[in-house]
């Protein structure tokens, strides 16, 4: 009999047993269940199973909160249940029949951006350390920039640009690679396509063309294609991707098996190549640059305060539904039209929003050593950037902390809105994301931190002796299936 024996037994029974269980998995702290019925699990009764230190519902998985132990609860959890075990990844395949159209559209666009997003981070962080070092005149060497005045540090500026070059402008590269990786395609073939968009023998981008000079073409006699390259763009690579994918997965099917490792590639990679310079690079162009261009308008309108206060309060929620994953691609198409985002720092200043609220838990129930096992994590993550822990884990739970986050995040987002603070590009989404902020917005950006921190905590403070807003708060996208 295992530690979690008892427990993984009541488990098993609140949940609604084996014939309730779709697929089981574990991740390093969670107990993820895929649930044929996900109404028949009793929440309140697993919440206070001794071991249970939370739960929610996301993706499409019923997600119990264990801890550090949950790879030794899962196994005394299987040990007593009949349960289909499968990966993390088969799990999240099973989970799509939960899910609604909308955020299966998400889901793929999460997975599409989650394996670039490090690198990107990287990059946002080293076009801000190079704005320090090339662009930031100091007083104490009379007025000039560090590069001015010190070989050393010109040379490492210098440097630092061949990475933030490979993961911007060969952006293209790591969103092909990462579609066929999503849908199970040949890998080598969506980089082969993504270096055909950005090849060198490529005009240097599509906003060339807006310079005047003559375009190059490939002649085919009875027509050309213009040679434009798509350098740090989004949506063409992403046309031209899922173009890949189908194309493969139709000739897999229709040629035969022995010759389809010379012909399904040939087949898959040249009309796509083809048709990504001929129609879906100029389509997608034209489209990212109407949603940047929108975006970008809404946000430097006389409007804009109120566009940053809906966004504001409303991204928590958005995370909630999973679809703030759709700002990715528009964060990284402003930061190639405009030469950054005004977006993005809403969405740090939303995650510093919700970590303060849980900051302000921490300090009102201090005395609860069980909660402060998820509290005080969950507001670490939370400050660094990942609000899952805090969302699920407290503030949803409460209620109040919860909306204390989201009218600080509103807060905060029309201050940063109004003193058009802008970030090179995605960063660290909490208090590290300063560093991803232009020079000339730092301050603002921190003034704009320090309100994300102090509204949510005195309205939490303030909602829970006033007993206001006390109920959990369910969340659910509008189907469109």
């Amino acid at each position: 009999m295992g530690k979690y024996t008892d427990d993984a037994k009541l488990l098993h029974q609140y949940i609604g047993g084996d014939s309730n269980i779709s697929s089981v998995t574990h991740c390093v702290t969670r107990m993820r269940f895929v649930l044929n019925d996900p109404k028949k699990a009793d929440v309140k009764k697993i919440e206070d199973l001794p071991s249970v230190k939370g739960s929610f519902t996301q993706a499409g998985q019923f997600q119990v909160i264990i801890g550090n132990d949950v790879d030794e609860f899962y196994n005394d959890f299987m040990a007593i249940s009949n349960a289909t075990e499968k990966s993390k990844d088969d799990v999240k395949k099973d989970a799509v029949k939960n899910q609604n159209a909308l955020q299966r559209v998400s889901s793929v666009l999460a997975e599409i951006f989650a394996p670039l997003i490090p690198a990107i981070i990287v990059g946002g962080l080293l076009l801000g350390f190079r704005n320090i070092l090339g662009e930031m005149p100091f007083d104490s060497l009379g007025g000039k920039t560090i590069v001015e005045t010190s070989v050393f540090w010109n040379g490492v500026n210098d440097f630092l640009w061949l990475i933030c070059e490979a993961i911007f402008h060969y952006l293209p590269v790591g969103i092909t690679w990462s579609i066929t990786r999503k849908m199970g395609t040949t890998q080598i073939l969506g980089i082969v396509l993504g270096i055909c968009l950005i090849s060198p023998n490529l005009l240097a981008n599509a906003y060339s063309i807006a310079g005047g000079g003559e375009i190059p073409v490939w002649d085919f006699g009875f027509f050309t294609i213009e040679r434009i390259g798509y350098q740090a763009q989004v949506i063409p690579a992403m046309l031209a991707g899922f173009l890949l994918v189908y194309l493969e997965r139709f000739f897999k099917k229709v040629i035969p098996q022995a010759i389809s490792m010379i012909f399904v590639p040939l087949f898959s990679l040249i009309p796509t190549v083809l048709l990504a310079h001929l129609v879906l690079g100029p389509i997608g162009w034209k489209i990212g640059s109407l949603i940047s261009a929108g975006v970008y308008s809404g946000l430097t309108s006389a409007f804009n305060w109120l566009f940053a206060a809906v966004f504001g309060f409303l991204y928590a929620p958005l995370v909630i539904t999973g679809l703030h994953h759709m700002t990715n691609a528009i964060d990284l198409q402003l930061a190639n039209d405009f030469g950054g985002t005004i977006l993005w720092p809403m969405i740090a200043l939303s995650n510093i929003a919700q970590a303060s609220a849980v900051v302000a838990i921490i300090y009102l129930h201090k005395k609860d050593e069980k909660e402060k096992q998820i509290s005080v994590p969950a507001a670490i993550s939370a400050y660094l950037g990942v609000t899952e822990p805090a969302l699920f884990g407290i503030n949803i739970k409460y209620g109040f902390p919860f909306i204390a986050g989201m009218i600080g995040s509103a807060l905060a987002a029309v201050f940063s809105v109004s003193t058009s603070t802008m970030a090179y590009n995605i960063g660290i989404g909490g208090l590290p994301g300063i560093l991803s902020i232009m020079g000339g917005s730092r301050l603002n950006f921190a003034i704009a931190m320090v309100i994300a921190i102090v509204v949510p905590v005195i309205l939490t403070v303030v909602f829970e002796k006033k007993n206001m807003f006390h109920n959990k708060i369910e969340f659910k996208t509008p189907s469109f299936s």
